[in-house]
């Protein structure tokens, strides 16, 4: 039987993965712009998600990736907000 907070872990990792190609297919498909902050919210959410669920489960390669496409992510929206 699975606890609550698993749960909770394991509903964030896959919010992650659903949010980041949810984002990159409605940018593939000319739904969503590349420079909107929603493109940048969805990717910077989901891969905290990510992260926070490879470390969780000591899978340190897809962590280290999430850390970093989480910090283009935040300075990616930081610039879009001082434009």
């Amino acid at each position: 039987m699975i606890d609550e907070t698993m749960l909770w872990e394991e509903i964030l990792g896959w919010y992650g993965m659903i949010v980041i190609v949810g984002a990159y297919f409605l940018v593939s498909f000319g739904l969503l712009l590349v420079d909107s902050i929603l493109y940048q919210v969805l990717n910077a959410t989901g891969a905290a998600g990510i992260f926070y669920i490879s470390f969780k489960k000591r899978a340190y390669q897809p962590g280290a990736l999430n850390a970093i496409w989480f910090m283009i992510a935040l300075v990616a929206i930081v610039r879009l907000l001082i434009q």
